[in-house]
C-alpha cells in the first residue's frame, strides 16, 4: 500500500499553513527524526495516503530541480479555487484550461516552488474514476 510522499520544505509552519488553508489538509502527527529532521504528516479525510513535510535544519535553502514532479488535487470549482489562490498571493503558473473530458486543469506553486496541478471534473467523471480505482483495489 502506498503510504506517503515526502516534500522537503524551507519553513515547516508556512507549509503546514499552506496545505491546511488551500487543500483542507490536517496535520495528523509531528515529530523529529533521529537525525534531526522536523516532520509533519498531512492528511485529508477519506484519503489513505499522506503528505510528509520535512524540514532539514542542515539544508534550509535547498535548490529544487525544475519539473521533477508535481502533486495533483481535485477542486470543485476551478474559478473559485484560482480566485482564492490569487487573493492569498499563491503563484499561478498555468491558467485554467479545458481538458478533453470536459473538466479543467491549472497549475500553481506551493511556498517552496513545488508544482501543484488543480483538476476539476465534468459531472460524474470523478465518481467514475473512483469506481475504476476501487475495482483495481
Amino acid at each position: 500500500m502506498f503510504l506517503h510522499t515526502r516534500l522537503k520544505v524551507r519553513d515547516l509552519e508556512r507549509s503546514i499553513a499552506f496545505y491546511t488553508r488551500h487543500f483542507h489538509m490536517v496535520c495528523r502527527d509531528r515529530k523529529s527524526s533521529p537525525r534531526g529532521s522536523q516532520l509533519a504528516f498531512m492528511t485529508m479525510p477519506g484519503v489513505p495516503t499522506e503528505l510528509e513535510l520535512a524540514y532539514l535544519p542542515w539544508d534550509p535553502d535547498f535548490q529544487l530541480p525544475e519539473d521533477i514532479f508535481h502533486l495533483a488535487f481535485r477542486v470543485e470549482d476551478m474559478d473559485a479555487a484560482i480566485a482564492g489562490m490569487r487573493t492569498a498571493g499563491v503563484k499561478v503558473t498555468e491558467e485554467p484550461s479545458g481538458r478533453r473530458d470536459g473538466g479543467q486543469m491549472a497549475f500553481i506553486e506551493d511556498p517552496d516552488g513545488y508544482e501543484i496541478e488543480l483538476l476539476s471534473f465534468a459531472p460524474g467523471d470523478y465518481e467514475a474514476l473512483q469506481k475504476e480505482l476501487a475495482a483495481i483495489r
